[in-house]
């Protein structure tokens, strides 16, 4: 069996919802990654001595209990999450505050906080009939779960800094009460998770414009430059270009990030399956149509910043073809200059190899009229017409090696 065997099909059982019946508070806090701060909080809830800290660490989730009441947390790829259910009775406050033993284990991090939530969970029976009554103004509702709950909110953060949903249960057991706040929780952090990009595409908008000018400019010039030119054209577009891609790499985790958690968004609302309750806007086409602006103009700035960085790299390429076209023109010219130096340098040479022929016979000649010369001189009585006849073999056998011996050199 697979080493993984165990391991991967539990996944199926990770993460599990808390159980729970209504009345009740569900208090929900998203903290981000930073310099250690989740190691911190999740030691903080295991502070226990008896408690093996390095074997928690590597944990994915718990379920423990805090102050008597249910407590999850959820470690994600970039934020903790810490849900607490406190059952409500029946002289409670409606909205209390979030309760001390939750408000101590992110103490001192409260800057990370992305998300806080608090969802009142009341039966159709026991709540208080409308929704002013909960301090909401205008809110967003509908029935969800096929019309098993109902579900409120304004979405007008408190003075500190949460959000508040009212839930009306009706027929929901436990085991789905307990998914649904899930839903709707999973829902208020993904879509701040996937709103950190916001700020980013903003910035990334403010150098894009920047960028579409000089590439503009850089375009221009591409089109009337010459050999003089392009080189400092292609150093203009070299830098350019690298701003851009320095610019990617640093935004496009960011970007990624917040397309995966809109997904998650829009994949949770389809989930709560709504319908409409009354003349009230329903509560996922209230964050759709404020939602979808923000992931759009994420996404399209990531895409715009892309295809610049294509648009650069075209018009790079496109200005080094036309350097290399000059290059190859150049190229051939030198290569017919090379060519006709070198015809004219073996015309020169042929000459010169017929004229040292020429020398060479007219010195063995000479030195052959000389040693026929000597020889009469000494009394020998040759004629001339036999000293032509022994000599003229040996200066053509002389000169033929000579001609052949500068013609293997000339190979060589």
């Amino acid at each position: 069996m697979h080493a993984l065997r165990f391991e991967l099909h539990n996944e199926l059982h990770s993460r599990p919802s808390i159980y729970f019946n209504e009345p009740a508070h569900v208090f929900h806090l998203a903290l981000l990654e930073r310099d250690g701060a989740l190691e911190e909080v999740i030691g903080r809830l295991y502070a226990s001595p008896a408690t093996d800290n390095q074997q928690v660490q590597q944990q994915a989730q718990g379920l423990l209990k805090l102050d008597g009441h249910d407590l999850k947390w959820e470690r994600h790829t970039e934020f903790l999450s810490l849900t607490l259910v406190v059952p409500r009775s029946a002289d409670a406050e409606l909205w209390p505050t979030f309760p001390e033993s939750l408000t101590a284990l992110v103490r001192g991090h409260e800057h990370l906080l992305i998300n806080a939530t608090q969802i009142l969970v009341e039966s159709e029976q026991s709540w208080a009939g409308e929704t002013a009554r909960y301090g909401f103004k205008d809110p967003a509702g509908s029935h969800i779960g096929s019309g098993d709950a109902i579900v409120w909110s304004d979405f007008k953060l408190t003075e500190g800094g949460s959000n508040r949903l009212l839930l009306i249960n009706r027929s929901l057991n436990a085991y789905r009460l307990g998914r649904m706040v899930r839903r709707l929780l999973e829902i208020e952090t993904y879509r701040m998770m996937a709103s950190l990009a916001l700020p980013v595409a903003k910035e990334v908008s403010q150098q894009l414009k920047v960028f579409d000018e000089q590439w503009a400019r850089l375009s221009d010039q591409n089109a009337i430059a010459n050999s003089a030119t392009a080189r400092l054209i292609l150093s203009d577009i070299s830098a350019l270009s690298a701003r851009i891609v320095r610019t990617t790499a640093q935004t496009r985790q960011r970007f990624s990030a917040a397309e995966a958690y809109a997904q998650i968004v829009f994949e949770r609302i389809a989930e709560l399956r709504e319908s409409h309750l009354g003349d009230c806007q329903r509560l996922g086409v209230f964050i759709e149509r404020r939602f979808k602006p923000t992931v759009r103009y994420c996404l399209a700035t990531n895409q715009r910043l892309e295809r610049l960085s294509d648009s650069v790299a075209n018009l790079g390429e496109l200005l080094q073809a036309r350097v290399q076209v000059e290059v190859e023109e150049q190229n051939t010219e030198i290569l017919h200059s090379l060519h006709t130096r070198a015809t004219t340098q073996i015309k020169i040479q042929k000459a010169v190899e017929g004229l040292s022929i020429i020398a060479i016979t007219y010195y063995l000649l000479s030195l052959f009229k000389l040693l026929y010369g000597g020889l009469h001189s000494l009394g020998l009585d040759i004629s001339p017409k036999e000293a032509t006849l022994f000599l003229a073999p040996l200066a053509v056998l002389i000169i033929g090696a000579t001609a052949l011996r500068i013609r293997k050199a000339k190979e060589e």
